[in-house]
C-alpha cells in the first residue's frame, strides 16, 4: 500500500476487514475519520519496517516519515497528509506520539529483534501501541490522567498478546520479542526465533509475558470502567476482541506445534453487538 493511495482513509478502505475497523465505526465522522487515519499512518509506516528492503532504504522512508509529521504539525502538511490537518488540530494530536511509533518502527529496522531485555520490550511496546493509544484517546475525548493511564495499560496489553500469537509468523521473518529474561527463567538459552519457537519449554517462557497482559487488561478495565460508556465503547471492542485471542491463547497453549489462533467472525459481532451501544 503506498502513502498515495492511503493517503485519504476516511473510508476506512485500509482498515476494512480488520478488528480495528468493526470498532472504530461505531464512532461520529469526525472521530471515525481522525481514528482511520491514525490507522493509516500506523499501517504506511509499519509496512516499511516489515519489508524486506534494505536497512537504510527502510530508514530513510522512516526519516522522510518524521519531517512530513513535523510538517503537519507545524500545519504545513505535504499533500498525501491535507486530509489530516483537521484531525490534528481538532483533537489536539501530539507530535511526540506520532514520532514515538515511528521510533518504534526504526527498532525494527535497525536490526531483527531477537530477546531483547525486558526494558528494552517494555519500550518497544510503549513505542508502538502505548504511543498509538495516546493518540487514540485524544480523539476518543478521554480525561487527560485516564487517558494516558487507559493507553498505557490497554496499549501493553494488546501488543503482549500480539506477540504472543505471532511467535511463530516473527520467527519466519527472524525476529523473537520473547525476553531474554523469560527465556532464561525457563531454561531456553538461544535466541534464535526458530530454535525457540520449537523448545519444549516455550510454555513456561510464555507465561510471564501472559501475567503481565492480564493485569494490563484488568487495569485497563477498572480505567474504562469509572468513564462514560461513550467515550470507551470503541477501545473497549478492542479490549474485549484482544482478550478473547489471549484466552483462546491459553486454551490452545504454546507447545509446539501451534495452530493458528484468530477471532472468528461470529465471536467478533458478538462482542461488537454487546458493547457498541451507548
Amino acid at each position: 500500500m503506498t502513502i498515495e493511495a492511503a493517503a485519504d482513509a476516511s473510508s476506512g478502505a485500509s482498515a476494512s476487514g480488520s478488528s480495528f475497523y468493526a470498532a472504530m465505526r461505531i464512532l461520529p465522522r469526525a472521530q471515525r475519520e481522525a481514528m482511520f487515519q491514525i490507522y493509516t499512518f500506523c499501517r504506511e509506516v509499519d509496512d516499511i519496517a516489515d519489508s524486506d528492503g534494505p536497512r537504510p532504504q527502510r530508514s530513510a522512508a522512516l526519516a522522510q516519515w518524521r519531517r512530513d509529521i513535523d510538517a503537519l504539525c507545524e500545519g504545513h502538511p505535504p499533500a498525501q497528509l491535507q486530509s489530516y490537518l483537521p484531525s490534528v488540530r481538532a483533537f489536539g494530536l501530539q507530535r511526540a506520539d506520532f514520532l514515538a511509533v515511528i521510533d518504534g518502527m526504526e527498532m525494527d529496522v535497525l536490526h531483527d529483534i531477537r530477546a531483547p531485555d525486558a526494558a528494552t520490550l517494555d519500550l518497544y511496546c510503549d513505542r508502538v501501541a502505548s504511543a498509538v493509544g495516546r493518540l487514540s484517546v485524544r480523539v476518543f475525548g478521554l480525561p487527560e490522567d485516564d487517558g494516558k493511564l487507559l493507553a498505557y495499560h490497554l496499549g501493553r496489553a494488546l501488543q503482549l498478546t500480539n506477540i504472543l500469537r505471532d511467535i511463530d509468523e516473527d520467527a519466519g521473518i527472524g525476529r523473537l520479542y520473547l525476553p531474554r529474561e523469560a527465556l532464561a527463567a525457563a531454561g531456553i538459552s538461544s535466541d534464535d526465533p526458530n530454535v525457540v519457537a520449537l523448545d519444549p519449554a516455550l510454555p513456561k517462557a510464555c507465561a510471564p509475558l501472559l501475567a503481565q497482559a492480564r493485569e494490563h487488561f484488568i487495569k485497563s478495565d477498572a480505567i474504562m470502567a469509572r468513564n462514560s460508556r461513550r467515550v470507551v465503547r470503541a477501545p473497549r471492542i478492542m479490549s474485549k476482541y484482544y482478550h478473547a485471542i489471549l484466552d483462546r491463547l491459553v486454551m490452545r497453549g504454546f507447545a509446539p506445534p501451534r495452530a493458528p489462533v484468530r477471532l472468528s467472525k461470529a465471536a467478533k459481532l458478538m462482542i461488537l453487538a454487546r458493547y457498541a451501544v451507548i
